[in-house]
């Protein structure tokens, strides 16, 4: 990304390390889907619904408590066999106080709840909490190194388990216990595989843990903002407006975050690792930043935008004319988190330089910023005003981490806009175009018309962006940027192609 020979290298194995996870994602959503549809075949919605309820405060109790270990051992430079010892004790400690606490609560909450099986099924979830206690630490060399295809065979092995354990047990007893069981045994998997991938005898040991603790504390504080940060909001909605408009605004976050999350993932994963190996080059490190971050937001914003503009069309295609009211939750927050993608690489950038401080004080103002706007938005507007003041806060968000951004590796807010200018312009012009087009079709009445009307208005939209986006570079005389990075990486690919052909 800059002109050194090392760079390429590195920019090649984020590339491959990116195909890994994307090839992991598509097939472990993939079994995910599959395992839904037999599951619903085979169960009742009210068997999922208590499930979810054990799965949700599972979730939470393991991010509050998240000690981000992995983390700290991949920001150290050589990492020693007592670095490996503390952070497996560490993490087996945790797991075991976290998990007494749950198992703890799980028949107070079952009262609460006024729902007899959770308190089962929390003391089963209470298992798996000690299960993810004792996953092989040293599988982050394969990070630090770049390669990740361990990270695949991780993943698949446990959605495969906990498809095939679900399935057996739901045809076998028809019970919930069967989504409980797919859980607990995908986890246990996933843990044999770590094992498997690379040996590791681990010991009880706390020599080192000062060195690692000094990194993840303050990555453990911020976790702990976020998650009151991006939970509060849905516990407001559900205590102050009816179960419909909270129905809506869950479904519409989450599929508003599915286009970019997809698309931007992969490629995050392995910009930690990568940026920590050149965290002692300055300016290598700065131009590998500004690099992920135009590749990031020149595929993310068209998505984010483009999915925003037939949104409503897709409401009405997938989920049917009484969804129409989650629409104005897609098309808003489909945008802010399209523009976020502007400062995704910010966090990951801070990790590979150790400062997790930063972090914590990024994260605790964005906490007060959003709070008090969203709570004002909902007394004053309800659910819109939810919806406006997540867009408010998630802009000045972007503001606050380009400025972090600055502060970390030198690079000017204006720099960074600058530099991803043909992208907004881009995304621009294909806005007005499909928004003009759509003003000139007629509604779609059926099934088929929806998706003509998509498939259109996909088509013209992405050549827009692309023509537009081409355009401009070469107008600009083709400086470095996204457009240079793809022909760069699609040349290498050919010529690899052409070399094997000559080689056979």
């Amino acid at each position: 990304m800059v002109g050194d020979k090392g760079v390429p290298s590195i920019k090649l194995r984020l590339l491959r390390g990116s195909l890994w996870l994307a090839l992991a994602r598509v097939l472990a959503n993939v079994i995910g889907f599959l395992g839904t549809l037999v599951l619903a075949r085979l169960l009742v919605p009210a068997d999922f619904g208590v499930v979810a309820l054990g799965t949700v405060l599972l979730a939470i109790a393991n991010s509050v408590t998240d000690l981000s270990l992995a983390s700290a051992l991949i920001h150290l430079e050589d990492p020693e066999e007592e670095h490996f010892h503390a952070a497996w004790s560490l993490n087996l400690a945790r797991s075991l106080l976290v998990a007494l606490i749950f198992a703890a609560l799980s028949y107070p909450l079952a009262e609460l709840y006024k729902e007899p099986r959770l308190g089962p099924i929390m003391l089963a979830l209470s298992g798996s909490i000690v299960i993810g206690g004792l996953n092989n630490p040293r599988l982050i060399l394969f990070s630090k190194g770049l390669i990740f295809w361990q990270e695949f065979s991780l993943t698949i092995s446990a959605k495969l388990v906990t498809f095939l354990a679900a399935v057996a047990i739901a045809v076998v007893y028809r019970s919930y216990w069967a989504l409980v069981v797919g859980t607990i045994a995908g986890q246990f998997a996933a843990m044999i595989v770590s094992y498997i991938c690379i040996p590791y005898r681990p010991k009880l040991s706390w020599r080192k843990s000062k060195d690692l603790w000094s990194f993840s504390s303050w990555l453990t504080l911020a976790q702990v903002v976020n998650t009151i940060n991006y939970r509060l909001d849905q516990m407001l909605i559900g205590g102050f407006l009816d179960r419909a408009a909270l129905g809506y605004y869950t479904v519409g976050d989450n599929l508003a975050a599915l286009p970019t999350r997809e698309a931007t993932t992969p490629l995050l994963q392995t910009l930690f690792p990568g940026f920590a190996s050149l965290n002692n080059d300055r300016a290598r490190l700065q131009a590998a930043y500004k690099s992920a971050q135009s590749m990031l937001f020149c595929f993310a914003l068209p998505i984010g935008f483009g999915f925003a503009l037939i949104a409503d069309l897709l409401v009405r295609l997938v989920m049917g004319e009484k969804w129409l009211p989650v629409t104005l939750v897609i098309q808003a927050l489909s945008c802010v988190f399209a523009l976020q993608t502007l400062t995704n690489p910010i966090q990951p950038l801070a990790l590979a330089l150790g400062e997790t401080r930063k972090l914590f004080q990024r994260d605790l103002w964005i906490f007060l910023i959003r709070i008090p706007l969203v709570v004002v938005g909902l007394w004053l507007w309800g659910l819109t005003g939810v919806i406006y003041a997540r867009m408010f806060s998630g802009t000045v968000g972007v503001l606050m981490n380009l400025q972090l951004a600055d502060r970390l590796v030198g690079v000017p807010l204006r720099v960074q806009l600058v530099s991803n200018a043909r992208s907004l312009l881009s995304v621009v012009a294909m806005i007005v175009t499909v928004i003009g087009l759509r003003t000139q079709m007629a509604r779609p009445q059926d099934t088929t018309d929806l998706i003509l009307a998509i498939a259109v208005l996909i088509s013209v939209g992405v050549l827009t962006y692309i023509g537009v986006h081409i355009l401009l570079w070469l107008a600009a005389r083709r400086p470095s940027g996204p457009e240079s990075h793809i022909l760069e990486l699609l040349t290498t690919a050919l010529n690899k192609i052409s070399n094997r052909r000559q080689s056979t």
